[in-house]
């Protein structure tokens, strides 16, 4: 499946709305962590059927700060969010964004 791009908040808004599971990644560009948990993503995100998005925290810092206003969880990045009817069932952040931890937590 491929995976979305969030550049504004009315995009965030939309793709938290809708009903399912989905996986929202908080990616930095600048950092090296941050590109290892997003290669973990993506071939995650290939091989399942799961809604994955994707907001670039330091080009879209509006989006990234709102995500942490919503769900009152501290920013950090890299970090990954998995959403449910718009409420945050797990998420984790830096060297433990891994294909693995990201099967166990949506179950596939």
């Amino acid at each position: 499946m491929s995976i979305q791009q969030i550049r504004t908040t009315d995009e965030l808004e939309q793709y938290i709305s809708q009903p399912g599971k989905k996986l929202l990644f908080k990616h930095s560009t600048t950092c090296p962590i941050s590109a290892k948990a997003h290669e973990e993503f993506q071939a995650y995100a290939q091989q399942s059927d799961t809604p994955a998005a994707i907001v670039h925290v330091i080009e879209d810092r509006p989006v990234s700060n709102r995500i942490a206003e919503d769900f009152g969880i501290k920013h950090e990045s890299p970090q990954i969010f998995l959403l449910e009817d718009g409420e945050v069932r797990w998420n984790t952040s830096h060297w433990k964004i891994t294909q693995n931890a990201i099967k166990e937590a949506t179950g596939q």
